[in-house]
């Protein structure tokens, strides 16, 4: 049987980067930003109830969803936010649990990436454990900027919008700090994947 590891950590934090090192040691890895992409692609299954409960001033005359238009939307209220999370969170929810389903339970872990893990406990029956990615504020930032090209005031907005870093200790099984290069972070990961390995046997 595979254990499941949420992985999950705040904007900037490194908690890709973390999973793709994990991913090159052979781990499968889910994600919840993939599922969520694809309901909401072209054809998605959440874009009728998006532009029912939305509006359809959210989508493109070819009647794909705009992205744009839509995190603008998001940010200029919570309401906003909080209908299309509702929406959003249960079939990604479904998504996450069919795609585990279908891994191999010879492997001896899996990790799952859900950046809202604190935020929304209810994607915390999906996994055994959970490993939360911190880093330094300013470095967050910085990563960010670089990243994205986002202005320090939008980076910080969107950092108010989520939880704190003492509500997502509070929730970790396992924490890696990522204040260094990725060689650090990949040595890091290394480490913890051989914990990992340890607690599930063959």
């Amino acid at each position: 049987m595979t254990l499941w590891i949420g992985l999950s950590g705040g904007i900037g934090s490194g908690k890709s980067t973390a999973a793709s090192c994990f991913a090159a040691l052979g781990v499968p890895i889910l994600n919840a930003d993939d599922i969520s992409r694809q309901l909401t692609a072209p054809q998605g299954l959440a874009l009728p109830a998006i532009q029912k409960q939305c509006g359809k001033n959210l989508f493109l005359a070819d009647g794909s969803l705009d992205r744009q238009q839509l995190r603008n939307w998001v940010f200029a209220n919570s309401h906003n936010r909080i209908l299309l999370e509702n929406i959003l969170h249960p079939l990604i929810w479904q998504g996450l649990q069919q795609a585990k389903q279908q891994t191999s339970s010879n492997q001896h872990y899996g990790i799952i990436e859900i950046p809202l893990l604190a935020e929304k406990p209810e994607f915390q029956q999906l996994v055994q454990r959970i490993l939360i990615i911190e880093a330094p504020v300013d470095i967050c930032i910085q990563r960010v900027q670089q990243r994205s090209g986002l202005d320090e005031t939008t980076i910080r907005a969107i950092m108010t919008q989520q939880t704190d870093s003492n509500s997502r200790k509070a929730i970790a099984d396992d924490i890696i700090i990522n204040d260094g290069g990725w060689q650090e972070l990949n040595r890091k990961v290394i480490q913890q994947h051989h914990f990992y390995q340890a607690l599930t046997p063959s």
